[in-house]
């Protein structure tokens, strides 16, 4: 492996492990008591776009436990904010949806952590760079799911 792979993989190990601390610390500022929590939003955004989905499937796409997610589903479910329904094709097997509360708690809390976001870019970054982390999404996005 070249010397310059491993330099930039630590770069960016370190890079996105300093991001990811710093929006669970905004996502946890914004919580309010009984609100979700970093997991349970993480839920209710791929259910929101992706669509109705089964534990197991939700589990696989956060890289997280079936019984972390079977935790969090627990709790999301007691606020009314996913619901549980059959899956049309095999009625063995349920499918998690996200409500209309927590549609909205979700877009709440995205906005939230979103306008800092945004604010952070806007204030502090040339329209060069702003293109820069635009080109960079894709690449991250690509090494999350190779991992």
């Amino acid at each position: 492996m070249p010397e310059d792979a491993v330099l930039v993989a630590r770069d960016v190990r370190i890079a996105v492990g300093r991001l990811a601390r710093q929006l669970r610390r905004l996502y946890g500022q914004g919580q309010a008591p009984g609100e979700p929590a970093f997991l349970e939003l993480a839920i209710l955004l791929r259910v929101e776009r992706t669509g109705p989905s089964s534990a197991s499937v939700l589990a696989t796409g956060e890289r997280v436990t079936s019984q972390a997610v079977s935790a969090a589903l627990a709790g999301l479910r007691r606020r009314g904010l996913v619901r549980v329904t059959t899956d049309p094709d095999d009625r063995r097997r349920s499918l998690i949806e996200i409500s209309e509360t927590g549609r909205q708690t979700l877009e709440r809390r995205e906005r939230q952590v979103g306008d800092r976001l945004a604010e952070v870019v806007t204030a502090d970054f040339a329209d060069a760079e702003l293109e820069c982390l635009e080109a960079a999404v894709p690449l991250l996005n690509r090494i999350a799911d190779l991992l």
